[in-house]
């Protein structure tokens, strides 16, 4: 081999990157010491940008095409060599190769909850995860901020990053979009928007933009799960007034059933009152139907009715009450009270068992006794 022979093969004559990975995002021309012949051809493919860089300083910057290199088009670098006329001979650059595609996929999480007040369930901790595509905007921009020297940079490098940005600024984006909790999920994609324009505008002198950004899913502690399955209960019930009387009404038809006799009745002394003090709330509040004009007055007008003695209930270690005794039928057939349930009134020296006070025995004849033993 000759001298020519030998320096040829050590001068580069094309100057390319073909990608075989998913996840690099810059990767550096390695051309081990060997120099750049003046004249040799530079393949920039779809999705790439082809950085030049000469003693830590950036030079020129191709998008995708084929070049010869020559003075004329590496204007930046012959300035930096001091080519001014023309020099032709092989020289020794950096070149860096940007990934310009998007990289879809990036995962997101928020390790700790955000914190957010929420109008109907106060404050609320929610705990929300999803995707987002990254892509490369300003190379150069890239390779001072982030890049630097790395030969390969991945997008594990940068991941941890973006992904504390985004947790960042989810909060903020949660707090000001002035959706309730319940309609998060409606509106999860208006949001990822918000949230993609936001991080564009933040990633900015950095050289990277999120054209796209999922929330797959919001989710919130147990305890407030729970109370949206009673929420949801709640909506399954309807009307709480009919849905009382039904309970009221069944109760009646089981004392009835009951062989007892003067429970029965005292029971359905107890259910009657209760039904008519409900229908009697129901004609007050209007129900959505009309009501009759009022009776003119004759002159003789009955007296007041007495006043009621007023019960109340200790339940799950809580005061509930007061109650009149249509009131307590109402409990006994919701199932709140039962001959266990502590009671009291005005004159009474402590709470006791409703079972032990005898003025209650009629309201409580509808609790069905124990079952024989088998």
């Amino acid at each position: 081999m000759g001298l020519m022979d030998k320096l040829r093969g050590e001068l580069v004559d094309i100057v390319e990157w073909l990608d075989d990975s998913r996840d690099t995002i810059v990767w550096r021309f390695p051309r081990h010491q060997n120099e750049i012949k003046m004249g040799a051809r530079l393949v920039v493919r779809e999705s790439q940008t082809a950085v030049f860089v000469n003693e830590g300083k950036i030079a020129d910057a191709f998008p995708p095409g084929t070049y010869t290199l020559e003075t004329r088009n590496l204007p930046v670098l012959s300035t930096l060599k001091g080519w001014k006329y023309g020099f032709n001979s092989p020289f020794k650059a950096e070149v860096y190769f940007v990934n310009t595609r998007q990289f879809t996929d990036m995962k997101w999480g928020t390790q700790n909850p955000v914190i957010l007040r929420d109008a109907e369930f106060g404050v609320v901790r929610v705990r929300a995860f999803g995707a987002y595509a990254a892509r490369v905007v300003d190379a150069q921009r890239l390779l001072r901020e982030l890049v630097g020297t790395d030969p390969q940079f991945r997008t594990e490098e940068v991941q941890e990053y973006l992904r504390q940005l985004i947790v960042g600024r989810l909060g903020g984006a949660l707090a000001t979009a002035g959706v309730p909790l319940l309609d998060l999920a409606a509106h999860q994609d208006a949001i990822g928007r918000r949230l993609a324009a936001v991080l564009t505008a933040e990633l900015a002198d950095v050289g990277i933009a999120i054209p796209t950004f999922v929330i797959e899913n919001v989710s919130v502690p147990p305890e407030v799960e729970k109370a949206l399955d009673k929420r949801t209960g709640m909506g399954a019930v309807g009307d709480l007034d009919r849905y009382t009387r039904y309970q009221a009404a069944n109760a009646l038809e089981a004392a009835a059933n009951n062989p007892g006799g003067q429970a029965g009745a005292g029971v359905g002394l107890g259910m009657g009152m209760a039904l008519g003090q409900q229908a009697a709330r129901s004609m007050a509040g209007g129900g959505g139907q009309p009501q009759p004009a009022p009776a003119q007055s004759t002159g003789a007008e009955p007296p007041p009715l007495p006043n009621q003695t007023q019960w109340f209930l200790g339940v799950a270690g809580q005061r509930q009450g007061p109650y009149d005794l249509g009131g307590l039928a109402e409990q006994v057939g919701v199932g709140t009270l039962g001959p266990d349930t502590l009671v009291w009134r005005t004159g009474m020296a402590q709470w006791q068992p409703a079972g032990q006070v005898p003025e209650l025995a009629a309201v409580l004849a509808s609790v069905p006794p124990p079952l024989p033993p088998q």
